[in-house]
């Protein structure tokens, strides 16, 4: 070490264990995902009647049997900021092959905007390098949905 260096006080590593917590159970009748609409039945009886836009990822094993769901955000009215790390997080975690997003509109226009569009091909991108295949993003209002693959969005 050079002499007119000064001596750096050494960096705290932290150690850590990544772990997927389980907070409970849902009920699925059907044993896999067979349709955009066995997903986005699933994802509206995990959101529920929400005053916000919950955004949400269902993950499922390769023989499309769900695996995981999480609400990876919750926006405000009309707007949710949804990260590719958050949503793959967890489907990681889980061991996931494939995943189908999906997120409430509280407005019950099921009309994708131009940043559900983006977000989707951002999802689908970060799923081709990790290996986990989008297979679909819903958009749900009280009473009906729109899959994104029905519709030519991906």
């Amino acid at each position: 070490m050079k002499e007119n260096q000064k001596k750096q006080p050494a960096k705290r590593i932290q150690l850590v264990d990544v772990v997927l917590e389980r907070k409970g159970s849902q009920l699925f009748s059907g044993r896999r995902v067979r349709s955009p609409e066995d997903a986005a039945n699933i994802i509206r009886d995990f959101i529920g009647d929400s005053d916000r836009e919950r955004f949400v990822v269902l993950g499922m094993s390769t023989k499309n049997e769900p695996q995981v769901i999480q609400v990876v955000h919750t926006g405000s009215i009309n707007a949710s900021i949804v990260h590719p790390r958050d949503v793959m997080k967890a489907l990681i975690l889980a061991n996931c092959a494939s995943c189908v997003v999906g997120h409430n509109h509280p407005s019950n226009d099921v009309t994708p905007s131009p940043e559900d569009i983006d977000v989707t091909e951002r999802l689908v991108e970060a799923g081709k390098i990790l290996g986990i295949d989008v297979l679909d993003h819903v958009i749900l209002s009280s009473n009906t949905f729109l899959s994104f693959k029905e519709k030519g969005y991906m």
